[in-house]
């Protein structure tokens, strides 16, 4: 593959919004478990192998199970998932695959409140567009270190 621009070095500008809602993120009623796993499973649905192997060491690196993790592409088929998790990754589905039925938003509204519910989309919204980034400007996956970016 030929050498592409390296984002994170030459588009600090326009990356800086991005890292911004991370970091409210961060702070967002949302628990980070579920924002990890729905980092993880967007990210597989839009097969971004650096995020993959982001997500992954963060999610490890706080304390979430290989054993959940290889089987979050089959999540609706393993009893390893919350109700609360199930309806995350129901959403991150459809938000990501840009199919919001009724049903899926009343199922997700039982679990969310209104203002988790905002902040679970900006969550899927931003990492959809990280994978967008890293598909087009890609990043050696496996190099990425737990915390690199803050």
């Amino acid at each position: 593959m030929e050498q592409r621009i390296n984002v994170h070095a030459k588009g600090q500008n326009a990356l800086k919004p991005l890292y911004g809602i991370t970091g409210y993120l961060k702070k967002s009623p949302v628990e980070d478990s579920i924002l990890e796993l729905v980092f993880f499973r967007v990210s597989q649905i839009n097969n971004c192998a650096y995020c993959l192997d982001m997500h992954s060491k963060d999610a490890r690196a706080k304390g979430e199970t290989e054993q959940r993790l290889y089987g979050i592409s089959a999540w609706r088929e393993t009893p390893y998932f919350t109700a609360r998790e199930k309806a995350a990754l129901t959403w991150a589905e459809a938000v990501t695959s840009c199919n919001v039925p009724d049903n899926i938003y009343l199922a997700v509204t039982a679990q969310f409140t209104d203002e988790e519910l905002i902040d679970l989309t900006l969550a899927i919204t931003t990492i959809n567009t990280w994978n967008r980034f890293n598909l087009a400007f890609p990043n050696e996956p496996g190099t990425y270190k737990v915390g690199q970016f803050g």
